[in-house]
């Protein structure tokens, strides 16, 4: 069984250490109270990072669903992406960012060889708005070791449900799901939400119906109109509120298929 430590450093970034493998999420290290302009978009940052980049142990890799908007890469976030050996992201966003960055469509795969083990990351569809609406493009993320496909790790970047995230639990055997929930409203954009909602956070748990749900990018930032207490009442009314784990910030917490957590030493 692959070992999965997370550590919750804010907003959508975490540390993951699957297997011995560290992967950062989503770079975001700016302090509280900044505001990032786009067009007619203001988006406000509400919190602190719970740990700086120097503080944070090595890591090898960084997923990165999106480049171009800052509650997912912000201007710290961007400096530490030298850190990674390779970044993977969108076609769009490597050809940005440049350097070590790959792009990858739904459903490419890329096989790193780590001592005597394969790690796949496998590229997964996203859609950041509803349709036609789409915010940019957007990628989520399944990861496993070849010789253990079972065990496969998700990270769904800023998604709303659709029939694209049912066709992922097709596809894969999930033991832990990253939801990027929070129902995110940008009133510049539209009366419309452009990640998950608490409801349909609990249809991807019942897709993925082996999984722990590990909820995050809900808080931190102005535009989510959903927070914790949306999410716990939304799984307890489904039954299903056991499934859910709760990182803790700056902590690393250790994932197990019975989901008993712990925190790790």
């Amino acid at each position: 069984m692959n070992s999965l430590h997370i550590t919750y450093v804010g907003g959508p970034t975490m540390l993951l250490d699957f297997g011995g493998i560290r992967i950062l999420t989503d770079p975001t290290f700016d302090p509280a109270g900044g505001e990032y302009v786009s067009g007619p978009v203001t988006l406000r940052k509400l919190s602190p990072p719970a740990l700086l980049p120097d503080r944070l142990p090595s890591f090898d890799y960084v997923l990165l669903s999106h480049d171009h908007h800052s509650d997912n890469l912000d201007h710290a976030g961007h400096q530490s992406l030298q850190r990674a050996e390779l970044v993977f992201t969108t076609p769009e966003g490597a050809q940005r960012l440049g350097g070590n960055a790959i792009g990858m469509d739904a459903w490419d795969s890329r096989d790193l060889r780590i001592a005597d083990r394969t790690l796949r990351i496998f590229a997964t569809p996203a859609r950041h708005g509803p349709a036609g609406l789409e915010r940019g493009a957007v990628t989520g993320f399944v990861v496993f070791f070849t010789d253990s496909p079972d065990q496969g790790l998700y990270i769904s970047g800023d998604t709303v449900w659709y029939e694209g995230i049912a066709e992922i639990a097709r596809r894969f055997r999930i033991q832990t799901a990253v939801l990027h929930l929070g129902a995110a409203l940008v009133p510049e954009v539209g009366p419309f939400h452009l990640t998950m909602t608490s409801e349909e956070a609990v249809q991807a748990a019942k897709v993925f119906s082996d999984a722990i749900i590990v909820p995050t990018h809900f808080e931190g930032w102005a535009h989510f109109s959903e927070g914790k207490d949306d999410i716990l009442r939304a799984f307890r009314t489904a039954g299903m509120e056991e499934r859910l784990c709760w990182p803790k910030a700056g902590e690393a917490i250790e994932i197990r298929p019975s989901h008993d957590l712990r925190t790790a030493g």
